[in-house]
């Protein structure tokens, strides 16, 4: 901000919130986003930033962080901690603002700096006339006098702080977020407005509910997330046995080779004596008595009087070639943490540690739905009719994702399929829906929503194609996704938002986004994401596919993988890369 006096801001970020049943206000989510990362968003070109409230080590190290004593005193208490930190010249101007306005925006504290350079104090004021005391601005000194003359500033109400005399600036669809029902109608006034594809994975991520924990059998339960530790039940290995074939040995050589050979496996008794041999498998437990195991290469075996010797070559290591009792782990090692998947891997591994069952969530059970009066499956098209192209390899595609598809169905144009399916449809966990996501006459996804009290978690996002995807919740937790009718759009907006369901619904941790650098981002890029097939280029960059025809998945074979290319992005610019299944 270039004004005559520094402009510094003050964010609240504590309170009780009681009204909200003591919940963390400044980190429930709107619009896909912390309400504290929006008011920081909107301050973010002020010179310096205090954040009030309980300390928060996400926060970046430049924002000043700081506690009203004693905590939960009261805003006021809150904006006198703010200010002591900031140790501002009187003359400086501070934005004072709470963390519970979900669509605080960087231009309404350009306007309240720019106000309040020819002022004390500024206060926006909202539709109805009312003062929001807590999204003003004042010059620093006047600020620092109001709060002298109240003289304790613990337990006051922020209205305690008004002069006199003071300016206004009129801010429309301000409001703020008192109680649940004040977040449910701001998420619901957010979903209306396109969000990134990255803020709608964090709506996801924050609003789907995961599923409660079960106990399960690890190898029925692929696609699944541990809901607890993985620990082992069993050392391994769980006795000492050979690394190699070659000879159990007991003591130093050389040795009396015996006639025995121990097997993996074998239950029979041995007992090598010191100076003794024997043969040994790989894998098989070491006799009694042996001290390490020789494998053969490193082996000599002479014929005498007193029968066949044994001895380590002269230019042989001297190595162990045993595993011992615990070499990979021991009894109660952490396999893997909570919010691991359940892969073929860790089934291998849940094994060999003597662990077969283990508190999961999931896997994501989902019921598919291609709607549409004019999609066909099977049999002749009749005049009008399109090819159902999508319906048999979804499931495939929500396997990628680790979501085990249990049914999949048609529906037609109805007005009154939808809410017929919302109420018979109980067992998936997701619910995914191809077609009906837009505005047109036969489009009744959205208002069938609406009548099942549906809580929008993503209504449209700014990308090319899918940006008419909705993201839904249904009041007994089920997750619907509406997914575009055309096949690529569907497809492309299935791989970028599912995974994120799933990690939401089984707790998950996300895996870590990829980045490729792409060559022709130019060719391609315009005013909002595109979601573009792309191949890698031999110096490691990649290639989108300028001119993907959309009516079909054609474009997605012998690619490798999906590019998000950014808004604006000129060549050997950064973008998400989304593998593609093989």
């Amino acid at each position: 901000m270039n004004f005559a006096a520094p402009v510094h801001a003050i964010v609240l970020a504590g309170g009780r919130a009681t009204r909200m049943g003591g919940v963390d206000k400044p980190a429930v989510v709107v619009g896909g986003r912390r309400m504290l990362d929006t008011a920081l968003d909107a301050v973010d070109d002020c010179e310096r930033i205090v954040v009030v409230g309980p300390r928060r080590a996400d926060l970046d190290s430049t924002v000043l962080q700081t506690q009203e004593t004693p905590p939960g005193a009261g805003p006021v208490a809150g904006v006198a901690a703010g200010l002591a930190v900031l140790d501002a010249d009187p003359g400086d101007r501070v934005i004072l603002l709470a963390s519970d306005l979900p669509f605080a925006e960087p231009a309404m504290a350009e306007a309240l700096a720019a106000a309040v350079q020819d002022a004390d104090t500024v206060f926006a004021v909202d539709e109805s006339g009312r003062l929001q005391f807590l999204l003003s601005a004042w010059r620093v000194g006047a600020l620092t006098d109001r709060l002298r003359a109240l003289g304790s500033a613990v337990n006051q109400p922020m209205k305690a702080l008004v002069p006199e005399s003071f300016d206004t600036v009129l801010f429309r669809g301000v409001t703020d977020c008192d109680t649940p029902e004040d977040v449910e109608r701001a998420r619901s006034t957010a979903a209306a407005v396109p969000v990134t594809v990255a803020e709608a994975r964090t709506a996801i991520l924050a609003a789907v509910p995961r599923l409660p924990p079960r106990a399960a059998a690890l190898g029925t339960s692929l696609g699944a997330t541990l809901a607890e530790p993985l620990l082992a039940a069993e050392a391994l290995p769980r006795i000492a046995v050979s690394a190699m074939d070659g000879y159990a040995v007991a003591g130093d050589g050389p040795w009396v080779l015996r006639d025995a050979i121990r097997y993996a496996g074998s239950d029979e008794e041995l007992e090598l004596a010191e100076g003794e041999a024997a043969r040994i498998a790989t894998g098989a437990h070491l006799p009694t008595g042996a001290s390490t195991v020789v494998r053969d290469e490193f082996a000599v075996t002479t014929d005498t009087s007193e029968g066949p010797r044994l001895s380590r070559r002269a230019d042989a290591p001297v190595r162990d070639d045993a595993r011992r009792r615990g070499e990979d782990w021991h009894e109660g090692y952490r396999l893997a943490a909570e919010g691991t998947a359940v892969t073929p891997a860790l089934v291998s591994a849940a094994a060999s540690a003597e662990v077969t069952t283990a508190g999961v969530r999931g896997p994501v059970r989902a019921h598919v739905v291609v709607t549409g009066d004019e999609i066909r499956r099977d049999g002749p098209l009749r005049q009008g009719q399109t090819r159902d192209a999508l319906g048999p390899v979804l499931p495939q595609f929500l396997s990628w994702c680790g979501i085990h598809t249990v049914a999949d169905t048609h529906l037609r144009d109805t007005s009154d399929s939808f809410d017929e399916l919302f109420r018979e449809v109980r067992r998936p966990d997701l619910i995914v829906i191809v077609g009906a996501t837009g505005g047109g006459a036969a489009d009744q996804l959205r208002a069938a929503l609406d009548r099942a009290d549906a809580r929008i978690v993503v209504g449209r996002v700014r990308c090319r194609p899918g940006g008419s995807q909705v993201t839904a919740l249904l009041p007994d937790g089920r997750v619907v996704l509406g997914l575009p009718g055309n096949p690529y759009a569907a497809v492309v907006t299935l791989l970028t938002t599912v995974p994120s369901i799933a990690a939401a619904l089984t707790g998950r941790t996300p895996a870590p986004i990829q980045l490729g650098r792409i060559a022709n981002a130019s060719e391609v890029s315009g005013d909002a994401t595109r979601i573009l097939p792309a191949v890698p280029q031999p110096d490691g960059t990649w290639r989108v596919d300028p001119g993907i025809r959309t009516a079909h998945l054609a474009g997605l074979i012998d690619r490798e993988a999906l590019a998000l290319v950014p808004a604006g992005a000129v060549d050997g610019d950064l973008a998400e890369l989304v593998p593609l299944p093989r």
